[in-house]
């Protein structure tokens, strides 16, 4: 829950903000109305998928930064897919 008021003191000062999680965190993440969320399929602990998976991680983090750009209201979430 933290991460929420993170993000939050971040958009105050400015600074655009991407809360990257897992779908198990959907419904909490939901109530929470963060600026934007990317939801991954992975495991909780593993957010940008497998260890050494450098394809598939660079692919989530290319997908948050496309977020950043494409989003045009406040609590806009995505879900990523495999």
């Amino acid at each position: 829950m933290s991460v929420g008021h993170i993000a939050r003191g971040f958009e105050e000062a400015g600074i655009p903000t991407v809360v990257i999680a897992t779908t198990p965190f959907a419904k909490r993440l939901e109530v929470m109305a963060l600026p934007r969320v990317l939801l991954t399929p992975n495991l909780i602990g593993r957010v940008f998928g497998n260890p050494h998976d450098r394809a598939y991680q660079k692919g989530v983090l290319q997908k948050a930064i496309a977020l950043l750009k494409t989003a045009k209201k406040n609590g806009t979430l995505e879900i990523m897919k495999y």
